[in-house]
């Protein structure tokens, strides 16, 4: 019967939104592209640098956050002759965040790729078909539209003050 509960959002505080609680953390754009090269299999500072043509120092700052916020990890490494240093791997926080940037780069495909295309494709590994994110509810239905869903006050939901 929650599905018939009136709802006005005014009425609940966001201050323990974990919503904003995420964009604190991956809100800057530098951010997501640290991540996307992670996921493509970039780990290394040097590397990052080289392909993202992000400044030295916001790189450092981006990378020391996600190991501080437990998304990324860091591994040491030496190449021969070389002073040791490190790589940054995904830990299980930060692969949960896969379906986040398939979901960004379904939108930029959608909405942003120019008219050759999107210059990224992800493919299943067993089957070849691109990959895209869709949202099913916890009984298996498909939700295509904002409208298919309604926002509820959850467990953690907390009352205005003054309303």
């Amino acid at each position: 019967m929650s599905g018939l509960t009136t709802y006005n959002a005014l009425d609940w505080s966001v201050a323990n939104c974990p919503i904003g609680r995420t964009m604190e953390i991956l809100g800057e754009r530098w951010t997501v592209i640290v991540l996307r090269e992670v996921f493509n299999g970039i780990r290394r500072f040097d590397d990052l640098r080289v392909r993202t043509d992000i400044p030295r120092q916001v790189l450092s700052n981006r990378l020391a956050k996600l190991v501080d916020h437990g998304i990324l990890r860091r591994t040491p490494y030496r190449e021969p002759g070389a002073r040791q240093r490190y790589e940054y791997r995904l830990t299980e926080q930060g692969l949960d965040l896969y379906p986040v940037l398939i979901a960004i780069r379904d939108w930029g495909d959608k909405y942003l790729a120019g008219p050759e295309g999107s210059p990224l494709r992800i493919e299943h590994r067993e089957c070849g078909a691109p990959v895209h994110t869709e949202l099913y509810c916890e009984s298996g239905h498909r939700v295509t539209t904002p409208r298919d869903a309604v926002p509820r006050p959850g467990p953690g939901a907390r009352r205005r003050a003054n309303v």
